[in-house]
């Protein structure tokens, strides 16, 4: 029996190897004939390509990107710092020189630099120091690298450093007068470079801020420089001698005096927010002060923290501590308090991490604090920081980070085309379909309004429509508008495309076999002889979904489309047509165009591999 169905197997390998070749053969020839579906045959050329892979592989990537990249880079319409305009792509902001760890005498961080001294004397920059073309805060002073350095403050575009003689100086933007010092800053000065002791120039504090700085010496006397139009740089005369502590905000100030109380010194009075001392504070003593840009915070003996002022991004949300605080620290728009423990608390603005302090940060006896970044010192000397490093792709001339805003508009602009090629799709095969099918006056009255529509001068036609329309609705019915008005100027080929199959597969057998069983005429036209030319209009719609972008992003770049502050990718390029823009920010107009750029490329090649695809001509069998 066995051998018999050795005998069988043996007999039926020879003969489909003498007549149907080898096992492979077959095995190749079946594989052959599986593929042979329309379907598998247009995606098995479709695929064939490597043009059509890397169009399609670049497409899911940058269509991932803004389908997914909003839940993380979270936009905010009504986003603008003055502190932040026009920085290029960077993320070195935090970037502390390795020469420096264990090794800082005293450090100071500004809006998006640092600055500090070490051991040796010798100072550093790190971050992006420009402040325009022609200052740059890195390029420090010979005279101030040759003085013996014993304190540093950063402020908004410029820097102050004291030495071991008592003498004072500024370098940066000093153009509004931030290096002009009063008669008697400037004659205390000269008398301590002589030699000669003077109780009210032993400077102890050194703060700098928007256009303004401040000392404070020993005996509480206070120095206030810069530019007076710009900030409250005056100050009672009952008050000076008894300050132990300043804390400046963007344009004012206030005093932490030596009895333990906080006083608004300045020369506003009620008509400043921080003259409203809390009520809360009388009878305590108070053993720290800071200052964000518009807030004050006040620390008492007891580890109270009071906040007042302008609090516009959550300052006053203190939380509730589980220790001690013995200080007390101020960012733009957050706090930062060191714990008696040696841990840190933040709380205040998170846009940029700046309140997200390492988990296990432990044994911290310093911190500095600027705009957006943090510094902590532990007692081995080593730095820990947390806050803005930077910006992959830059920022634009208010401030917003351009990462944001290219994904948030690539969603925006990606909708708009989606949308547009689905309306125009839907009308073109409507009417393309009944004057294919019907033919007769019907044909003749869809086409010539195709004509006329088809005639119109596309983007002037759409920019008056948006001009007269568009005023009169906010951005959102706006963007609906755009939708709306490329979905109807865009029919025309996808009905002439639509028409002329219609006309081809109306002769052929299935449809005078579906009309012999009585199917109604609708039920022909879109059930029967539309799904045999859906993949020519696939390939429409791949190829017309690139030009609505276009020609949205056209509109928008022309200030007719989707108005700003919602950002599309034509929108981001309007600052393209500035000189200035091009030559000195030229990452404001490049990262839009080439992400644009690559999109349409992309659906461009998917569009001519599935033309190709399905296109019999174009296969050689």
């Amino acid at each position: 029996m066995a051998n018999n169905q050795k005998k069988g197997f043996f007999l039926t390998r020879w003969f489909r190897r003498a007549f149907m070749g080898s096992d492979q053969e077959v095995r190749d020839i079946m594989q052959e004939e599986q593929v042979q579906t329309p379907f598998k045959t247009m995606a098995k050329n479709f695929f064939a390509k490597h043009t059509v892979r890397i169009g399609l592989g670049g497409f899911i990537l940058v269509f991932l990107f803004v389908l997914i990249g909003p839940r993380y880079w979270v936009l905010d319409l009504s986003e603008q710092d003055s502190t932040l305009i026009n920085l290029p792509p960077s993320s070195d902001f935090m970037s502390v020189p390795k020469e420096m760890q264990g090794n800082i005498v005293d450090l100071a961080a500004g809006k998006t630099y640092g600055i500090g001294l070490d051991k040796n004397g010798k100072l550093h920059t790190w971050g992006y120091t420009r402040i325009t073309e022609k200052v740059n805060l890195a390029n420090i002073p010979d005279e101030v690298q040759a003085a013996n350095i014993v304190q540093l403050a950063a402020g908004e575009d410029h820097c102050v450093a004291l030495d071991d003689n008592g003498q004072i100086y500024v370098w940066g933007n000093t153009r509004l007068q931030q290096g002009k010092f009063s008669s008697d800053m400037t004659k205390a000065m000269k008398n301590a470079a002589k030699g000669e002791s003077d109780p009210s120039w032993d400077i102890i504090q050194i703060e700098a801020s928007n256009q303004f700085s401040a000392a404070l010496s020993s005996d509480g006397t206070l120095y206030l420089w810069g530019n007076t139009n710009m900030a409250d740089i005056k100050l009672r005369s009952q008050y000076q001698g008894n300050i132990a502590k300043v804390a400046l905000t963007a344009n004012e100030y206030i005093c932490l005096m030596k009895d333990g109380t906080v006083a608004y010194t300045g020369y506003k009075d009620k008509g400043s927010p921080f003259a409203a001392i809390p009520a809360g504070l009388e009878g305590k003593t108070v053993v720290d002060i800071a200052a964000t840009s518009g807030s004050m915070a006040a620390l008492t003996s007891d580890g109270e923290v009071f906040v007042w002022g302008s609090s516009t991004a959550g300052e006053k949300n203190v939380p509730a501590f589980s220790g001690k605080p013995v200080a007390i620290y101020g960012g733009r728009y957050h706090y930062d308090a060191l714990m008696e423990d040696g841990s840190v608390v933040a709380w205040g603005n998170n846009k940029y991490h700046q309140v997200d302090v390492p988990g296990g940060l432990s044994g911290i006896t310093k911190i500095y604090t600027g705009n957006f970044a943090n510094y902590a010192l532990d007692a081995s000397g080593a730095v820990h920081t947390w806050g803005l490093k930077g910006f992959t792709l830059g920022t634009d001339n208010l401030g917003r980070d351009l990462l944001t805003r290219i994904v948030n508009g690539g969603r925006v602009t990606m909708t708009v085309g989606a949308i547009s090629v689905v309306i125009a799709t839907i009308i073109g095969v409507l009417l393309g379909g009944l004057a294919g099918y019907f033919g007769g006056k019907a044909d003749l009255l869809i086409m010539r309004i195709a004509e006329i529509v088809g005639g119109l001068p596309f983007i002037p036609f759409a920019m008056i429509l948006s001009a007269v329309i568009g005023t009169r609705l906010d951005p959102t019915q706006r963007m609906y508008l755009i939708m709306v008005v490329l979905g109807i100027l865009s029919w025309v080929p996808t009905c002439r495309l639509v028409r002329a199959q219609i006309l081809a597969q109306r002769e052929m057998e299935y449809v005078t076999a579906a009309k012999a069983m009585g199917i109604k005429e609708w039920q022909i036209v879109f059930r029967h002889i539309l799904p045999n030319v859906i993949s020519l209009l696939l390939v429409s719609m791949t190829l017309d979904f690139a030009t609505c972008m276009l020609t949205e992003s056209t509109l928008s770049y022309l200030g007719f489309g989707i108005p700003l502050p919602t950002p599309t990718w034509g929108n981001l390029l309007t600052g393209a047509n500035n000189s200035v823009v091009i030559q000195q920010y030229w990452w404001q107009w490049v990262f839009p165009a080439a992400i644009f750029g690559v999109c349409t490329i992309c659906i461009n090649m998917i569009g001519d591999g599935l033309r190709d695809a399905v296109d019999p001509k174009s296969q050689e069998r």
